[in-house]
């Protein structure tokens, strides 16, 4: 099991790397960025920089935790990536399945490939389905997962970089806000995560601000540590209701 620093999982999980830019929210990417970093450290698996991979040797790491465990799956890639060979996808899915005391959270930036893989398919209970929601030029993709049978749909709106605007979360079980970080972040007004708030508390649905970034509520780019979490005063860090086992933090 390898720990993680994102708030909202306990481990990561990557048996795939590398991937490429979709849309704006992958402007600065932070994989990419650590990916980088990796191939010039000499770390095999990143000889090839960013290029997307397969990597087998990955596959049965969840099974070796025999902890109940919130993994965030690829964090250094997407699941739906166009290069993903669909007998890899089965073999990801088959560890899920044969894994029920642990949790799986996957969250693509390409929910059409994510619906047409599981269309037919009966999705693992204990399989998380997500899509990014950077922006309002990408809520369509909402519309591609909240029909999904499954036991959690979630959008991560991070890093959220304009207004969102209403959002309909007919099907959606929670919603990650967030702000950019790293050098070339693009500063998040406060009003676009308090609309979401507001919307999310309307619709029943639950809600977790993660972090400013790099740009405080106040417009001031400084530590994101200093910036921290608070949203219009309070911190929000809830969790869907599951009909599973619930995360332990």
């Amino acid at each position: 099991m390898k720990p993680t620093k994102i708030e909202w999982a306990e481990a990561v999980w990557n048996p795939t790397i590398g991937c490429n830019k979709v849309s704006s929210g992958c402007n600065n990417c932070y994989a990419e960025t650590m990916a980088r970093r990796l191939q010039a450290m000499g770390n095999v698996d990143y000889k090839d920089g960013f290029k997307f991979k397969m990597l087998k040797e990955r596959l049965d790491e969840p099974k070796n935790n025999k902890k109940p465990t919130l993994y965030f799956v690829n964090s250094m890639s997407d699941l739906f990536h166009e290069k993903m060979e669909i007998s890899f996808l089965d073999s990801i899915m088959e560890t899920i399945v044969q894994t029920p005391h642990h949790q799986y959270q996957i969250l693509t930036k390409r929910p059409h490939r994510m619906r047409g893989y599981f269309i037919d398919k009966n999705i693992p209970e204990n399989a998380w389905l997500g899509t990014t929601v950077e922006s309002y030029q990408v809520k369509n993709r909402i519309d591609l997962i909240r029909d999904l049978n499954a036991t959690i749909k979630w959008l991560s709106c991070e890093p959220l970089i304009n207004n969102l605007g209403k959002l309909n979360l007919d099907g959606i079980d929670w919603v990650i806000v967030g702000g950019e970080s790293g050098f070339n972040a693009r500063p998040m007004k406060e009003e676009w995560a308090i609309s979401i708030r507001n919307q999310c508390n309307k619709q029943n649905v639950a809600f977790f601000f993660k972090q400013w970034g790099a740009w405080g509520s106040d417009g001031v780019r400084r530590n994101k540590k200093i910036n921290g979490s608070l949203l219009d005063g309070k911190i929000y860090k809830d969790y869907p209701n599951l009909k599973l086992t619930s995360p332990t933090f």
